[in-house]
């Protein structure tokens, strides 16, 4: 199914095809800050709707994984990275619309431990 998001001002809008079988719940120092619940898929599958000079982009640690944000309302979206599959993305589901996210199971990641 192909999702539609935004951040929360709608400066970022993006498009994603998934089939949304679950999210994940990552306790590493950044996914717990930010509450993320993440979606994860090709980057064949992700479309970003608006410029994408217009946002920002932190990186820390080892610096493999690309969090973008917008830099007017700060709602951080998705996130891109180099897997050993190719390009993937990590899309924020809370960012997505029009789907109910206590019916989609969450995985619990300790990335806490291993990034």
């Amino acid at each position: 199914m192909k999702y539609t998001g935004s951040c929360h001002c709608q400066k970022v809008r993006l498009e994603f095809e998934t089939d949304l079988k679950e999210v994940m719940s990552c306790n590493c120092s950044i996914c717990q800050r930010r509450g993320h619940l993440l979606a994860f898929g090709p980057e064949s599958k992700f479309k970003l709707l608006t410029d994408p000079d217009g946002l920002s982009d932190y990186q820390w640690g080892k610096k493999n994984i690309h969090f973008f944000f917008c830099p007017s309302c700060g709602c951080a979206p998705f996130g891109r990275a180099n897997t050993p599959d190719g390009p993937a993305v990590a899309v924020n589901a809370r960012c997505l619309e029009n789907v109910e996210l206590d019916k989609v199971p969450v995985v619990n990641f300790d990335g806490r431990h291993i990034l």
